[in-house]
């Protein structure tokens, strides 16, 4: 990271992040209050940050192009993917949870702002942009000032106006769930399954792993083990120890394959 294309009162940079000399992060006018970034992320080149008050969770990526602006915090999650040439704008705020991915070409607007008032012009909002946790924005899709619950679809080309229910797919202009048709974004899957799962994973990974174990549950966590990279398959969080073989096994799990938070 080049010190000229960052600026902030308050910075944090994370190990391990990369980003791009030709990227711009800064305050609305000059220096923005806070910046912070967590680990093993990456912001591509090109890419604007013009935001007062921001923050990403680790293991995101920004990608090329990509703007994100507003005079409102803007607070993005854990293991977000943030496409190319994509809009994310805060001037009502906005809030990204963890595990959510915004397709290239994608519009996330937290605001209505154009038209003459003197002249009548009845469309001025702004209003908060709340997505939950595990949001799925395919692709080239414009959304307005929403509240995206948790595990919530939207198809490529989907044009968002109305809020989106747990779990349900929408596609179309203006976007409607599918899933009567198509069923759901995300299926049941029993903590057991998910626990044989990330064994196989581990095994993939590497058989010889000494610093990994999978959990079914806290109760099952040594946090005395401070060498010991605990995975708890029941609610997706690890005890985060920043080693070399954690730090690989999850970018061997990221994008798809399970994406995990840390133990707060």
């Amino acid at each position: 990271m080049s010190p000229k294309n960052i600026a902030a009162d308050e910075i944090y940079i994370g190990k391990n992040t990369i980003i791009e000399p030709s990227a711009v992060i800064r305050g609305i006018n000059g220096n923005a209050r806070r910046i912070v970034i967590g680990d093993n992320c990456y912001i591509g080149t090109n890419v604007q940050i013009i935001c007062d008050d921001f923050s990403l969770g680790d293991y995101s990526k920004i990608q090329h192009d990509t703007n994100i602006h507003g005079y409102l915090p803007c607070h993005i999650g854990h293991n977000a993917w943030i496409g190319q040439f994509s809009i994310i704008d805060s001037i009502g705020g906005t809030t990204i949870g963890n595990n959510c991915g915004i397709g290239a070409h994608s519009q996330i607007w937290s605001h209505i702002k154009y038209g003459d008032t003197l002249e009548g012009c009845r469309f001025l909002s702004e209003k908060p942009m709340q997505i939950g946790n595990d949001v799925w924005f395919v692709g080239h899709c414009i959304v307005s000032p929403i509240i995206a619950a948790d595990k919530s679809m939207a198809m490529v080309g989907s044009v968002v106006t109305k809020d989106m229910n747990y779990n349900e797919i929408y596609a179309g202009s203006p976007a409607k769930s599918i899933s009567d048709k198509i069923g759901f974004q995300f299926k049941e899957v029993s903590v057991s399954e998910k626990f044989q799962k990330m064994r196989a994973y581990l095994q993939q990974w590497n058989p010889n792993a000494r610093s990994i174990e999978i959990v079914s549950d806290v109760s099952e966590i040594d946090f005395s083990k401070s060498d010991i990279s605990f995975f708890n398959v029941s609610d997706r969080t690890y005890t985060k120890r920043s080693s070399e073989e954690e730090i690989a096994f999850m970018k061997f799990l990221l994008p798809a394959k399970a994406k995990f938070t840390p133990i707060i």
